[in-house]
């Protein structure tokens, strides 16, 4: 059976990453979020390219994370741990020169015991209850902490996709009261916070879901391209069913297409009913259930057989995607499988 075929452009990904650039303050460090590797499309030829496009800062979730992006650009990036300093991650950190985010006083011991005199970030709690210190505990720390030089202070904006949530505002003015008069980098904003305006941006800003084309930044290029190879054509003659559960019933005469893919490869069941797959610019709609491998399209209207149908590309873009499924543009793209060819263009 041959696989999907996954195409990442690299060059609609860094451009989207200089777009972002352009859209943070001047006065301000455009980094780069690569973390779940970098949203599913490929840690290490995404982060070359926007290594070559200038960025000099990265983001990752976890500590083996940051030791792919280590091992792909050498010592002359900073790599940012959101996941601060854990048990088992002291001589992954202080080998490959990685950056823990500090999330609690129990991090900051660990860290200052383990790696003295080795760089960290603190990472704050503005409201978002998930990950760093909230204002009691981190004005218990403080002092220590800034005599120690901490590279970056950061926070997470929870609710920075719909402009207007008083969440926004609110977690803006606790981020002020907690950092003022620091002396330190200080960092807010993903890819919603950078579109909020220059009061969020601060001096490093943290695109992610937008270099890759999903909302908030609607102008962002397509990065990813699904296509589908088709494994056989036949006709069916009216209340013949499609798939499991015998879900579709053909009215009329059709013709089905099945496609080399299914929920194994992240593409959910819950978005069959909603979503058509393409061949061109004509919209293939899915016949019954998608199944782990293989999914149903209907190709009645089109006058020749495809060879392969098209899921995610310029015609429908991962949020339109993500709508059918009840998700996010981030849940399809980090659950994209394994087992799809992966080729990459630009850059």
């Amino acid at each position: 059976m041959s696989t999907a075929r996954l195409t990442v452009d690299l060059d609609a990904l860094v451009a989207n990453w200089r777009a972002l650039d352009a859209a943070s303050s001047s006065n301000t460090e455009t980094g780069a979020v690569i973390k779940a590797n970098a949203y599913g499309l490929g840690v290490q030829p995404v982060a070359r390219a926007l290594a070559k496009a200038g960025a000099r800062r990265f983001f990752v979730a976890v500590a083996e994370e940051g030791a792919a992006v280590r091992d792909c650009l050498g010592p002359n990036v900073e790599i940012n741990v959101f996941s601060g300093h854990m048990r088992g991650d002291t001589d992954m950190i202080g080998d490959l020169n990685l950056i823990p985010m500090i999330n609690s006083v129990d991090q900051m011991l660990r860290h200052v015991e383990a790696l003295p005199g080795h760089g960290f970030g603190i990472q704050l709690d503005t409201g978002m209850n998930r990950l760093g210190m909230e204002p009691d505990e981190w004005m218990a720390v403080r002092d220590t902490a800034l005599d120690l030089s901490p590279n970056l202070i950061m926070s997470h904006l929870a609710c920075a996709d719909e402009p207007d949530h008083a969440m926004n505002t609110r977690q803006l003015r606790q981020f002020r009261e907690m950092t003022a008069g620091l002396g330190v980098p200080l960092s807010l904003s993903a890819t919603g916070g950078i579109l909020l305006g220059p009061e969020y941006h601060f001096d490093v800003t943290r695109p992610g879901i937008g270099m890759y084309g999903g909302l908030p930044f609607a102008e962002a290029l397509p990065v990813a391209r699904l296509d589908l190879p088709v494994i056989q054509v036949r006709e069916l003659q009216a209340g013949e069913s499609v798939g499991y559960g015998n879900t579709w019933v053909a009215r009329d005469r059709a013709v089905i297409a099945t496609v080399a893919a299914g929920y194994a490869d992240g593409i959910h069941r819950i978005m069959g009913p909603k979503t058509s797959l393409y061949a061109g610019d004509i919209a293939c709609p899915i016949r019954g259930r998608i199944s782990m491998d293989l999914i149903g399209v209907d190709i009645t209207h089109l006058t020749e057989e495809p060879q392969g149908l098209t899921l995610l590309g310029p015609q429908q873009v991962i949020d339109v995607v993500a709508d059918n499924a009840g998700t996010i543009g981030y849940e399809v793209l980090t659950s994209l499988g394994g087992r799809m060819t992966r080729r990459y263009r630009g850059a």
